[in-house]
């Protein structure tokens, strides 16, 4: 099978490239800048931005099965003209437009848990509107709901040590969001499954890890995996979100308003689909085990 990865040299994207060449498909992956990619042997590459139709539609002939991963992060602001209207919404139009016309059979569309047209932030919104894009598209569609995805290269573990600091650490609310953090490489072999599997079409699947864990669990794990300690201390969500809308506009503060309205909203699953993939979620990776903190 020809599987298109949009965003296919990001942090999802490469593992997803790996786990279908390993499976045998022929695999290219689109990004802005591939250059430096770490590809396997054999995984095309080819340039594109999706908020740009002309530069990506070339790469979808030929494709059975295009996969969906350009985001913008949750965790952080967006920065430079890239908002979540152009890249979530506009971006997803644009790789639909393009399967359209060249006749693919399938896209497969990464999302998030808590996605709505009518959600509290723009990340939530503009992907519930992207995927309202896609149910409309004449074509076969899957939609995947993860929660935040660790792994080597990814952004979780780094954000949340940018957000503290080791001994004493003050975080919103206390650090009581809750989330459900899955590893990479136990969420690329499902993307897999949602790429290939004739049986899985309209389907949308709400994936999380084998534990919840708070943003303060999130903080000790982290520092513990350095051989430090830190103690939590809460600071109220009203004075944290008017310190980060003070601050947003300075380039040095990774968040701002609507990433401060995110820390409202528990980033958990209510049903864990992973099931659905014949997998039990106790035998999925923990962030302490990632870690190196099982023992």
């Amino acid at each position: 099978m020809n599987v298109l990865v949009v965003g296919g040299t990001g942090f999802i994207g490469q593992n997803l490239c790996v786990e279908l060449h390993d499976r045998g498909h022929d695999v290219t992956a689109l990004s802005r800048d591939p250059g430096d990619a770490e590809l396997p042997d054999g995984v095309d590459s080819v340039a594109g931005d999706v908020t740009a139709y002309d530069s990506i539609e070339g790469a979808f002939e030929g494709q059975d099965t295009v996969v969906n991963l350009v985001a913008l992060s949750p965790l952080f602001k967006p920065r430079g003209g890239a908002g979540h209207e152009k890249v979530h919404l506009g971006g997803t139009e644009n790789v639909v437009d393009a399967a359209e016309e060249h006749g693919v059979d399938r896209v497969v569309q990464m999302s998030a848990l808590g996605a709505d047209p009518d959600g509290s932030t723009a990340y939530l919104r503009t992907k519930g509107q992207a995927e309202q894009v896609v149910r409309d598209a004449p074509l076969d569609w899957v939609i995947v709901r993860p929660s935040v995805v660790f792994g080597e290269g990814g952004e979780f573990v780094g954000f949340t040590k940018m957000l503290t600091t080791p001994y004493v650490t003050g975080l919103p609310g206390g650090g009581k969001t809750r989330f459900q953090p899955i590893w990479v490489g136990d969420l690329a072999p499902m993307l897999a499954d949602c790429a290939i599997d004739e049986d899985r079409a309209g389907e949308v699947y709400e994936i999380g890890g084998p534990e919840v864990l708070t943003l303060a669990d999130v903080t000790r794990l982290a520092y513990r995996a350095e051989g430090k300690s830190v103690r939590v201390l809460p600071v109220p969500m009203a004075l944290a979100k008017i310190g980060l809308t003070a601050a947003g506009p300075l380039p040095f503060v990774p968040m701002g308003p609507d990433q401060a309205r995110s820390l409202r909203i528990d980033n958990t699953v209510v049903e864990n689909d992973v099931t659905a993939f014949d997998v039990d979620p106790d035998d999925l990776t923990t962030l302490s085990e990632y870690l190196g903190l099982s023992g």
